[in-house]
């Protein structure tokens, strides 16, 4: 039966038949603001239980609850139908509860055998058994379908490696409670596919799942039961026998909508931005990872490139903007080669990128929100340290509003932010610049899908006004939204190119990839 429920009233509680952990009235306040307004959540064992909403709804408060990372402020916990508080992390652990968290919470300069055993070492007579770790860790990558040396450090890793180190080592600690918060956001289709083979043999061996995931189709394919957050309040409950696309869409943003549409009703100008027989060299010293690859967009023309993982798409777009330096060939500017210019030049001359690992390499953890907005616009203000001159506040207020970015104001810490948040500062903060090209490389990732709408929406207008956009993606549907044109890449070369003939099944076709089962 699906329960719609209210913000401010009664919240019914969903079939507890199974149920191995349970949240009952759970509230949680930052302050004033109120993050969870006494939410009602089951997790059944043995089975996926998918957590819907947009950012800022209060999903990962309502998970680092049940993991120990926070304590709710009033409410109660129920594990096995005994009260449960949970001091930590690692008490959460100790009752079997283990979290995969959206932001990778890795130490880049250890290697994966390192990664995965930190805090929990083996220890022997004499130490700590670094033979068995490595074993074991082979093993988890085996179980994980992903060939890679436990000794490699993590730093050298693509991103979507990475999240699959982040997943071993939550499967390493043997939980019986496994909550995912944003476990595929950096995986390829082919290594999504694993994950959920692995997901339904931990449902085999009765270990309960909580999965978050703004890839609503994607979640759909593994999902027992649906809980959508709004605001803080649960909306709706139903089993998957009663949900579908539409129903999740609805409850979460109270319209079905799509990402948009390409916009028209103008010209499009000159050619902004030139690719001529790109090379680039691939991080492993042997090969390319771009290989030739010609490509010109207009002012105005908005270009999707789609590709699996290591088609070559981070490195086109990462060379483009000057982070890495191109093996052969030409990056033209307005007509200008720029291939001398350094990134802080390019953006100048109007070419910004908004890269794919915001955390990484898009904020600085440090800095408040309005700091992060108006980085890439510092030397156009004179300022001190600790003040901002009028003209640095009106680009920053202008970005919040622009982005919609969710945020008790610009002095706010950036890691308040939801992830979805961080990520609307990182395309602010390009956009802030006033580019004539951004290239944006998965700017979808970790957006729920009314921040994607918002986000495209900006693109489109910027569209219209002359800005010439290229953008990543891993989500087919992405590719069919606001693109002119679709450009699919694999192993490092231009495969095919679709305007308005674009299908799912072509597109993907094309990269060598199938629909996700």
């Amino acid at each position: 039966m699906k329960t719609p429920l209210h913000d401010e009233t009664p919240q019914a509680t969903p079939d507890i038949n199974e149920v191995v952990l349970a949240a009952r009235n759970v509230a949680k306040n930052f302050g004033a603001v109120r993050a969870l307004k006494g939410v009602n959540f089951d997790v059944h064992r043995g089975q996926v239980t998918t957590l819907f909403g947009e950012n800022g709804a209060g999903k990962s408060t309502l998970m680092k609850i049940l993991s120990g990372v926070q304590p709710p402020s009033s409410g109660e916990l129920i594990l096995d139908g005994e009260p449960l508080q949970l001091a930590s992390t690692v008490d959460a652990q100790r009752h079997g509860i283990s979290i995969i968290h959206q932001e990778l919470s890795l130490a880049p300069n250890m290697n994966v055998r390192d990664n995965i055993f930190l805090g929990r070492e083996i220890i022997r007579a004499g130490g700590v058994d670094f033979a068995e770790e490595e074993r074991q860790t082979r093993a988890l990558m085996r179980e994980l379908e992903e060939d890679i040396d436990p000794l490699t450090a993590v730093e050298d890793l693509r991103l979507g490696q990475q999240q699959i180190v982040e997943i071993a080592r939550a499967l390493s600690v043997n939980s019986r409670i496994l909550i995912m918060d944003e476990p595929t956001s950096a995986l390829s289709a082919s290594e999504v596919e694993v994950l959920f083979k692995v997901i339904r043999d931990l449902k085999a061996r009765g270990v309960s799942i909580v999965y978050i995931s703004h890839h609503l189709e994607e979640a759909l394919t593994i999902t027992d039961h649906a809980v959508v957050l709004r605001d803080g309040s649960m909306t709706a409950y139903a089993p998957r026998a009663e949900i579908d696309l539409e129903w999740i869409v609805r409850n979460m943003v109270g319209e079905n909508f799509d990402l948009g549409k390409p916009p028209t009703g103008y010209a499009m100008g000159t050619p902004a931005l030139e690719l001529r027989g790109l090379s680039v060299a691939a991080a492993s010293g042997t090969g390319l990872a771009v290989n030739r690859v010609d490509l010109t967009v207009k002012a105005g023309e908005i270009v999707c490139i789609y590709g699996l993982m290591g088609a070559g798409r981070t490195e086109l777009m990462e060379c483009a903007a000057g982070r890495l330096t191109a093996q052969d060939g030409q990056v033209l500017l307005h007509g200008q080669d720029i291939a001398g210019l350094s990134i802080a030049e390019r953006i100048d001359a109007g070419l910004v990128l908004v890269p794919e690992d915001r955390q990484r390499d898009g904020l600085v953890q440090t800095m408040s929100v309005g700091r992060n907005l108006s980085l890439a616009s510092i030397r156009n203000f004179t300022r001190t340290l600790f003040t901002r001159t009028a003209d640095e506040c009106a680009i920053i207020d202008r970005a919040i509003r622009e982005v919609t970015v969710k945020t008790d104001g610009p002095d706010a810490p950036i890691g308040s932010l939801s992830g979805g948040n961080q990520q609307k500062v990182v395309i602010g903060k390009m956009l802030a610049t006033n580019p004539s090209v951004v290239l944006l490389d998965e700017p979808s990732r970790g957006i729920d899908i009314g921040a994607k709408a918002e986000v495209f929406r900006i693109l489109s207008e910027h569209a219209r006004d002359g800005m010439a956009v290229v953008y990543t993606t891993s989500e087919v549907g992405e590719c069919l939204s606001i693109a002119h044109r679709v450009i699919v890449m694999r192993r490092g070369r231009i495969s095919a190119e679709f305007t308005t003939d674009a299908t799912k099944e072509a597109i993907m076709a094309a990269s060598g990839e199938s629909l996700v089962a």
